[in-house]
């Protein structure tokens, strides 16, 4: 892979995928399935989100389901049936594929939104909680399943990103349980950064997305990567590590263009260098 990857020239083979000015879409296309991911499509996925970290042309990133919903989670024709008969060295194979894809997420600088609307299950959840931020509707239902076929709570880092973003204990009820969160709670819990109508929710993502893809992108990737690094850092390492990445925002042109635009009382123009 080279130092350098468009995204406008990418074309999927899985899932749809446009950009347009700074922002992608990755759609999920499997509408008359409540779109569920399969084996293909999770490797894609993961590569996707990989070679953004070349990208020179994408700076924001929206992530939805076609039709009425986001994502069903692991297909299970495609998926679900053929684990049952792997063994071991395979099973581990895969879910350290799973995971992978949501390393690839974090590690991605560009901000990723994602558009929840209608089913939002199993590894389908885990994508919207690797998100940055999400836009859902009232009628949108989210469920990390696991544990209702069996399996533990702790999938694609649900057991440690999902107490993050709503809490330990809510987290809990909903990985022991596998019940569903309506819209409502889902923004009360704080999964969601909003709810929005679902005939709008596609537009609000996009302008969501341009206004984020439209400010100091290097400082966005560098919020980022310290928001993801910090977790496991002690007081002192969080503020040193804070201090250098501002240091190195610090000499970046937007910096100076941000500072410019205020002298001239105008709205700074970022660039992303």
């Amino acid at each position: 892979m080279t130092s350098e990857w468009r995204g406008a020239d990418y074309e999927a083979q899985h899932f749809l995928w446009r950009v347009e000015g700074k922002v992608a879409t990755l759609t999920l296309n499997r509408p008359e399935r409540k779109n569920p991911i399969t084996f293909e499509s999770y490797a894609e996925m993961r590569d996707t989100f990989r070679k953004l970290v070349y990208a020179t042309d994408v700076k924001a990133v929206v992530v939805t389901g076609a039709g009425e919903n986001f994502c069903s989670g692991g297909d299970v024709h495609d998926i679900i049936g053929p684990l049952v008969e792997m063994d071991m060295p395979e099973l581990l194979k895969f879910t350290r594929m799973t995971g992978d894809l949501v390393k690839a997420m974090r590690d991605c600088p560009q901000p990723i939104i994602t558009a929840i609307d209608g089913v939002c299950a199993g590894a389908g959840a885990c994508i919207a909680m690797a998100s940055d931020m999400r836009l859902g509707t009232e009628r949108s239902k989210v469920a990390f399943l696991f544990t209702r076929v069996g399996l533990a709570g702790c999938d694609m880092g649900a057991c440690a990103m999902l107490p993050r973003i709503i809490g330990q204990g809510r987290a809990a009820e909903l990985l022991y349980t596998g019940r569903a969160m309506d819209g409502a709670e889902a923004e009360r819990w704080g999964f969601y950064n909003r709810l929005v109508a679902p005939e709008a929710l596609a537009e609000e993502a996009q302008t969501l997305a341009k206004r984020l893809a439209d400010g100091p992108t290097f400082a966005h990737g560098m919020t980022k990567m310290m928001m993801t690094r910090e977790w496991d850092m002690n007081l002192d390492e969080f503020i040193e590590a804070e201090a250098q990445a501002q240091a190195v925002c610090m000499q970046t042109h937007d910096f100076a263009r941000a500072y410019q635009a205020f002298v001239k009382k105008e709205k700074p123009v970022f660039q992303g260098d």
